[in-house]
């Protein structure tokens, strides 16, 4: 009779000491009781947009264009290096843009693939070709020289001008169709200039690796991809 009556007062206060426990563990503890301040507490309230839950760093607020709060390693937190990286990316981008078509489009067209296109430039005397084509003043000399004054110049315009959006937006002549005249519009190509510019610097990374693959895979080629 004693345990029976022991056993229901048990049972009769387990859903009290329940509601109990759930009450103290569903107060908001402080942030300020683990030495977090309120300008700290502000940056934990960013969340970024790359990974839920992981707080935004409080230099990447979103403003710029493709800034997703992703800087796992702060390379950013110095001002100056911040405005460097997003140029560099940017360069790195169209480079890239570039790069991709130049290998997939020849190759498609049956003109030769670019792990045999450099190939002229390691033998004495060897001729450049374009398309198939041989480039009148295509030796190796004067390339380099064609290359180092034309990257030489373009890369002394753009470092004279001081203002580091048109630095990596110049606008005007490289602007003919009038993108920029919308901001909205203008921002939106901006992300979608950066997407594509990551995506083909990725492919561009996976053409250099299979170029390097032994046997049969040694040649990158798209017909051996597609097929």
């Amino acid at each position: 009779m004693a345990a029976n009556t022991l056993m229901s007062t048990a049972i009769s206060a387990f859903p009290s000491l329940l509601s109990s426990s759930k009450s103290r563990f569903a107060t908001a503890v402080p942030l300020s009781s683990f030495g977090v301040t309120n300008a700290s507490s502000s940056r934990f309230s960013m969340s970024a947009d790359w990974m839920p839950g992981q707080p935004r760093p409080p230099y990447l607020d979103g403003s710029a264009p493709g800034d997703f709060g992703f800087d796992p390693l702060r390379l950013g937190e110095v001002p100056e290096n911040l405005e460097r990286f997003k140029e560099s990316e940017l360069i790195h981008c169209r480079w890239a843009m570039l790069a991709v078509p130049g290998i997939l489009v020849p190759e498609a067209l049956g003109l030769g693939n670019w792990v045999k296109a450099q190939e002229w430039a390691a033998v004495p005397g060897g001729q450049a070709t374009y398309l198939g084509n041989p480039v009148p003043w295509g030796t190796l000399p004067t390339i380099l020289a064609i290359e180092f004054l034309a990257i030489s110049f373009v890369e002394h315009q753009r470092s004279m001008e001081k203002d580091p959006e048109k630095k990596k937006y110049p606008g005007g002549a490289f602007d003919p169709l009038g993108y920029s005249k919308d901001p909205k519009t203008f921002h939106e190509y901006k992300v979608k200039e950066l997407k594509n510019g990551k995506n083909k610097i990725s492919i561009s990374f996976i053409c250099r690796n299979r170029s390097q693959v032994p046997g049969d895979l040694q040649q990158f080629t798209l017909l051996n991809q597609l097929n």
